[in-house]
């Protein structure tokens, strides 16, 4: 299994089928280190939709009752299964990382730490959802992401910012 990008890095690889399985050793893993339910935890991202290339990063949501909490506990928890909070500035979510070594020069797997069932939760779950039952969506996104990085190999934010309107457009559709 392919798995991992270096810093600022941006690549697609096919879907691996062992990425569900990489994730369910982590949501197993946070579950028996946290407090944290497993409904509390989902794969989210392109990992987690069968089919589409993706960055070979598995992408973690974490819901907690609220982000204004302190979550010192928490974050030592999460330091513990080897997440480590990242400088990440985004409004309703928290960010860690876990990495391959202790250069922290290739991220494997992202948390988004996030209000659980907040309306950040619901978009990203229904993002998924939505691709993974609409085959146009999902190869009009591979296409939109793929277009990306036939230009470049690096720059993440612009990566994301590229994405922005195609993913609004699908969450717009949510009732």
């Amino acid at each position: 299994m392919e798995l991992g990008l270096k810093r600022n890095e941006v690549k697609l690889v096919r879907h691996d089928p062992s990425w569900k399985q990489a994730f369910n050793e982590v949501r197993e893993s946070l579950a028996c280190h946290t407090k944290l339910n497993r409904e509390q935890i989902e794969h989210i991202g392109s990992t987690a939709v069968e089919g589409i290339k993706a960055k070979p990063i598995i992408d973690i949501l974490v819901g907690i009752d609220s982000l204004d909490s302190d979550i010192s506990k928490l974050q030592d928890q999460l330091k513990q299964c080897g997440f480590y909070r990242l400088k990440v500035e985004r409004p309703e979510e928290i960010v860690f990382a876990r990495f391959t070594d202790a250069t922290f020069g290739t991220k494997t797997h992202f948390i988004h730490l996030v209000e659980y069932k907040g309306n950040l939760w619901s978009d990203l779950i229904y993002f998924r959802d939505y691709l993974s039952t609409h085959s146009e969506a999902k190869e009009e996104y591979e296409s939109i992401k793929t277009a990306f990085v036939n230009e470049k190999s690096e720059g993440i934010v612009e990566y994301t910012d590229h994405k922005e309107s195609f993913v609004r457009k699908v969450q717009e559709t949510r009732e």
